[in-house]
């Protein structure tokens, strides 16, 4: 399967592209606001810290403790604990029904970190993952986490390599790949980083490359990793992996703004098409929740 091409990168154009998740059934954003998120999760409702979210909720606190099941109490900058407000399961699964028709299968758990095992808002990129590859195509996921990214190609038919550092992290893919009815992904317990510059160095070449890579974090022997300083390496080393008609995906949390993307990129690609703007969630109140930055682009 294949798409027009991503316009040229242009500039100024005064207009800030947001993606948001079209076919969420079992997740919504409740509400935001006062530094929390209230969602839902299937059956699950949760309240968890989110730093973006300074305007007032829409709804009363004393509505938010009324419907939820747990609330995440920072303890330090990424770990915590949950309060358990009614009884929670210690894990349960949910579905994003791709447009393609296929469902993704999700088995979420309350972590110390605050996740539960996927970010909802990146719907929106499995849907356009869904709609661009297909049979035949190869799929490249760098810090890919539990998987939406990697199940979404694999669901066409591409030939997925997975990559995270984190071996009970692609263990937890493992079993969202077994419930979505899928097989066959190629798992690598490795850094993201390292492991695309050896396929460089190889030759090697894949028509889609998506990565999220942390702000911060350590590798599997203790590395350090810090964003902002690898960040020009990481789109160096990886621009020369998709092929001609390849596409990328870069997403951050890290503060990065989508104008920051684009530089960087147009730099790496200088002839490709480029999108940039934000991944964004819509609460049932109304505000709209910027996640993350997001770059999409497409070479000729």
């Amino acid at each position: 399967m294949s798409e027009a091409p991503l316009p040229k990168t242009t500039r100024s154009s005064g207009e800030l592209h947001r993606w948001f998740p079209e076919n969420w059934v079992d997740h919504e954003l409740l509400d935001s606001g006062g530094g929390a998120r209230l969602e839902r999760f299937g059956d699950i409702v949760l309240i968890r810290p989110e730093p973006h979210a300074i305007w007032q909720r829409g709804m009363r606190e004393a509505e938010w403790r009324r419907v939820a099941a747990a609330e995440f109490v920072p303890t330090g900058r990424t770990k915590g604990h949950w309060t358990p407000l009614q009884s929670v399961p210690d894990n349960w699964e949910i579905r994003y029904p791709l447009a393609t028709g296929h469902a993704l299968h999700f088995s979420l758990e309350m972590t110390r970190f605050k996740h539960v095992g996927l970010f909802p808002e990146q719907g929106a990129n499995w849907d356009w993952i869904a709609g661009r590859v297909g049979a035949g195509k190869r799929v490249l996921n760098l810090f890919a986490y539990t998987g939406g990214a990697s199940l979404a190609a694999r669901a066409t038919g591409a030939e997925v390599t997975h990559v995270d550092a984190i071996k009970q992290v692609v263990t937890w893919t493992r079993m969202n790949m077994e419930l979505s009815g899928l097989e066959g992904i190629r798992w690598c317990v490795e850094d993201a980083l390292k492991f695309a510059e050896r396929e460089v160095r190889r030759g090697n070449t894949y028509d889609l490359v998506i990565m999220d890579p942390p702000s911060w974090g350590l590798g599997p022997k203790g590395e350090k990793w810090k964003l902002e300083e690898q960040v020009q390496r990481l789109i160096d080393g990886t621009a020369a992996l998709i092929a001609p008609g390849g596409a990328v995906i870069m997403n951050t949390y890290s503060g990065l703004s989508p104008s920051t993307l684009e530089n960087l990129w147009s730099r790496a690609l200088p002839d490709a098409g480029i999108e940039t703007g934000e991944l964004c969630l819509m609460s049932g109140t109304g505000q709209v929740l910027p996640t993350g930055s997001l770059l999409r682009a497409v070479r000729p």
